[in-house]
């Protein structure tokens, strides 16, 4: 018998513990890729998923609030800014397109956003990307009582093309809360990977003019969108001075991405904490190893002796014992991308439904090599102990 069907044989006579163990290095494997690759494609997604914009401007406030609310649709406006502050940045010659966006309502938790049809028909939210409409699709006139709804929340609604639906007052869906005013799905967007899958977008003048809002507020917006001209690379400077130094009723968010950076910055913490666990967990799974060769070579310290009684040289011996390290080992590595898939995706799902931005849980990332033999690794050293161990047995001793 081969020293590898012995060493298989050796680990499927210990079933339960080699069992334990591969589920130890699973988990510490997956761990170490969650931590390490999954974290850091959350954080290139989040801060590709800017909209295509550079500098979003608005109401004085934190620059982290004015950027989720305008570009990733999660927090609220901390004010509204004027039309004649929107229409004043337009004129800026470093400016290649600036869009309005309005917000203060839902429909049944998903949030409306005004804007112009522009911002739909001719803005690119990624590079050589423009948003596109379902086959049968139109896009919103001004003023009009229409809607597009961006994919991921017409299919979590249930929403088609011709489908009718009143608005409700607030972020929050609040069945009470029900406007009078009913729009109609003209257009369905195709996915985008981005936040604007997650909303409903209508007229700018549908939020600003909606019955129960201010009248007084009925040319406010919440904040204005914009995309510097090809190497106006001075612009955001200017314009930083301009607002967020010299000026005290506006802020500028600038770059737009950079915000969402910082942002993971502050709670890179937690991710020591994670990173910590996640390196326990593997110096556990290795002891687990260590442990159980190392009191199966006490109890079959007779059997390796009839071994070598049969002709088996002592590496033989040290091979059959740490390719069963090896093996647990390799066994649990694997399985270690089977919990990574199914965290991974499960984890990307909430995230999508949650913020709209689309996380792939298999895009190239050094740990996902560099995890994976580490605990290799592990496994190899774990398992030199009770190979030594096996490698010294007095053959005469335990014979006798």
């Amino acid at each position: 018998m081969s020293p590898v069907a012995m060493a298989f044989r050796g680990v499927r006579e210990r079933r339960v513990s080699s069992i334990i163990t591969i589920l130890a290095v699973a988990l510490a494997c997956s761990l170490l890729m969650l931590v390490w690759a999954f974290k850091k494609e959350a954080e290139q997604s989040f801060a590709g998923a800017n909209g295509g914009f550079d500098a979003v401007l608005g109401p004085r406030g934190s620059k982290l609030q004015i950027v989720l609310n305008a570009l990733y649709h999660l927090d609220e406006s901390p004010g509204l800014m004027k039309w004649e502050d929107f229409e004043q940045v337009t004129k800026y010659p470093a400016i290649e397109a600036a869009y309005p966006i309005a917000v203060g309502d839902n429909y049944r938790g998903y949030r409306l956003v005004g804007t112009v049809s522009d911002y739909l028909s001719k803005h690119s939210y990624a590079e050589d990307r423009d948003f596109e409409l379902e086959e049968g699709g139109t896009l919103f006139e001004e003023k009009s009582m229409n809607a597009v709804v961006g994919n991921l929340a017409a299919r979590r609604l249930g929403m088609e093309v011709g489908d009718t639906f009143h608005p409700y007052h607030g972020l929050i869906y609040n069945e009470s809360a029900k406007h009078e005013e009913i729009y109609t799905v003209t257009g369905i967007l195709k996915p985008t990977g981005t936040p604007a899958d997650k909303v409903i977008w209508i007229p700018i003048s549908g939020i600003q003019t909606m019955s129960g809002h201010n009248p007084k507020a009925a040319t406010d917006i919440s904040a204005a969108l914009l995309k510097f001209k090809q190497g106006a690379n001075m612009a955001g400077f200017q314009l930083d001075m301009l607002y967020n130094k010299q000026g005290n009723r506006l802020t500028l968010a600038w770059p737009a991405n950079r915000t969402i950076v910082q942002f993971f910055d502050k709670i890179s913490w937690f991710d020591k904490i994670l990173q910590a666990v996640a390196a326990l967990v593997a110096i556990i799974a290795g002891g687990s190893i260590l442990a159980i060769l190392y009191n199966t070579m006490n109890e079959r310290k007779r059997d390796i002796a009839v071994l070598r009684a049969l002709g088996a040289k002592r590496f033989t011996v040290f091979t059959i014992s740490l390719l069963e390290a090896v093996g647990m080992t390799l066994a649990g590595v694997v399985a270690g991308f089977v919990v990574y898939a199914v965290l991974g995706f499960a984890i990307g799902e909430v995230v999508q439904r949650e913020t709209g931005v689309l996380l792939n849980p298999f895009t190239g990332n050094a740990a996902m090599i560099w995890a994976p033999l580490g605990m290799l690794g592990i496994g190899v050293l774990s398992g030199l102990l009770p190979s030594l161990k096996a490698y010294r047995t007095d053959v005469s001793k335990n014979l006798s």
